[in-house]
């Protein structure tokens, strides 16, 4: 019954999304109506979190009927000090979500209203431990864009129909798993536009069900992790499903990423409070990985998981400082210039802890490809560094149909060969799309816990016979196909042509026959 609810709960959160999209349409266009929304609901979320905690401690005090929300401003600000060391940020009683909400419809200067609380949010934080955190989250949400209106009335028109929209949205309260419905409208809202939005700048969107996976994999005899890391985090959506399988506090020292794209980053961060993690539970830096790391006091992590950027180019070779840096470096070599999949292969390794597994994303041509990225699978195999192939299926990813395989690394292994996985047909077809289903997770897991051969499924390669073929890591190369032709009994078959050859003869001498008769008769 519980799981009916969540499920009702659920399809009433997305049809009042749904519902706010439609509203809107025409005039604020998908990817800038995400960021509203979404901007709309981390304000909404951050100050019921906070009114929140302040209630409950208040009326743990003994004051049961306090209310943080009806407070006059000059005596929440006593409150300020403790609220940003604790939360990281405050936000005064008359800034709060609801009350913003209950006087938007007569507030003939909402714009500036909120622009004005968006402000003071951020500055809150300012010159403490929690401003690289909380700055900027609000700089996708521009109030008074012309996306929204060409007249400041038009555009306060469609904040109070934000506003109210995200207001009516059935969130819970806080202490009753608000964190899950707020969570599931941010990852609602991203997959909505992820589907439509196609692939920019080489990224592909990955499905919660990749998530899941990637994260179970590198779970496989864990049940708390120090730290987990992802070098092109995105919306965090691969992170925090560590927090969603593992529970966030045995996520024991928290969650580490970085992000080249700025709006993204932003929506990384405010995706991390979303999900309740506290601002010094989660590192998000914003910036390029490969040639600005900005985790190196941090590493290593036990656990790392990524779907990096496909094919991107790099500064590689050009940049004469990248051959000498020690993540870099071991392969003597650099991923070619138009092709940086493997960088972020060697980055991670080099950032992975002894005990820990990495589990990353990676196109089909970076498995066989000859030059340079040979020379770095060769390092890989040589050193013992991966762990297994997984192929899965094709058209499983928002925005592309290629079918994408998975890199599991490890430092320490206990056996000196690489498990290859074909779980290309581990999938039902939704609609164009396949989907991986919970038991096919289960399956693939399964596999990879069990390293042993399975027919058609699974192969444990000695390291040495993937040398003999020229280190290609497609697991095509060691997985035998299954043949689904039909078995045909040549025996059988030839006496069944002779069967029809002698039945051909009798036929035409039946119809010679017949001609000569008619032939005869004739004369």
């Amino acid at each position: 019954m519980a799981d009916n609810k969540k499920e009702q709960e659920r399809a009433e959160l997305h049809r009042t999304i749904w519902s706010i999209a439609n509203d809107l349409r025409g005039s604020v266009d998908g990817c800038d109506f995400k960021h509203y929304v979404l901007g709309i609901l981390f304000y909404r979320y951050i100050s019921e979190n906070l009114a929140g905690y302040i209630n409950a401690g208040e009326r743990e005090a003994g004051d049961s009927s306090f209310e943080y929300a009806n407070l006059p401003d000059s005596k929440a600000e006593q409150a300020r000090e403790d609220m940003v060391k604790t939360k990281g940020f405050f936000i005064l009683p008359s800034e709060l979500f609801e009350n913003v909400l209950r006087r938007a419809a007569n507030d003939e200067n909402l714009n500036e209203t909120l622009e004005k609380v968006f402000k003071n949010i951020e500055a809150s934080a300012l010159a403490t431990a929690s401003e690289d955190d909380i700055s900027g989250l609000f700089d996708d949400l521009d109030v008074n864009s012309n996306k929204l209106g060409g007249t400041v009335t038009k555009r306060n028109e469609r904040l109070v129909k934000l506003l109210s929209g995200v207001g009516e949205m059935k969130l819970g309260d806080y202490k009753d798993n608000t964190i899950d419905a707020f969570g599931d409208a941010y990852e609602f809202l991203m997959g909505m536009y992820a589907s439509n939005a196609g692939k920019s700048g080489g990224e592909y969107y990955p499905p919660q069900e990749v998530s899941e996976l990637l994260t179970r994999i590198t779970l496989v005899g864990k049940t708390e992790v120090n730290k987990v890391y992802d070098p092109a985090c995105g919306s965090g959506s691969l992170l925090l499903k560590f927090a969603k399988i593992l529970g966030k506090d045995n996520v024991r020292q928290g969650f580490y990423g970085q992000e080249v794209n700025i709006t993204t980053y932003n929506l990384c961060r405010i995706n991390m409070f979303l999900h309740d993690i506290d601002y010094d539970k989660f590192h998000i830096g914003h910036g390029d990985t490969l040639t600005e790391p900005l985790h190196e006091d941090d590493e290593p992590f036990e656990a790392i998981v990524s779907n990096p950027p496909y094919s991107i180019k790099w500064d590689g070779d050009t940049n004469p400082l990248l051959i000498n840096d020690p993540r870099f470096s071991p392969a003597g070599v650099l991923a070619p210039k138009s092709k940086a999949d493997l960088a972020f292969i060697m980055h991670s390794l080099a950032w992975l802890a002894t005990s820990g597994t990495a589990a990353i994303v990676c196109f089909p041509g970076v498995l066989y490809r000859g030059g340079a990225e040979q020379k770095i699978r060769k390092y890989l195999i040589d050193n013992n560094f991966v762990d297994a192939v997984i192929q899965l299926p094709d058209n499983l990813f928002y925005g592309t149909s290629i079918a994408t395989c998975i890199m599991v690394l490890k430092r320490s292994k206990s056996e000196n060969s690489t498990l290859f996985i074909d779980a290309s047909r581990e999938c039902v077809k939704v609609t164009n799309n396949n989907k991986l289903t919970h038991t096919n997770i289960e399956t693939i897991v399964a596999a990879y816990t069990a390293r042993k051969d399975t027919p058609h499924f699974a192969k444990l390669v000695p390291n040495g016979d993937i040398a003999a073929q020229d280190y290609k890591l497609s697991a095509s190369t060691y997985v035998e196909q299954e043949d689904k032709r039909e078995v045909v009994d040549i025996t059988k078959l030839n006496a069944e042509i002779e069967a029809i050859v002698a039945r051909e003869n009798k036929l035409r001498m039946e119809i010679a026959a017949i001609i000569a008769e008619i032939e005869g008769s004739g004369e």
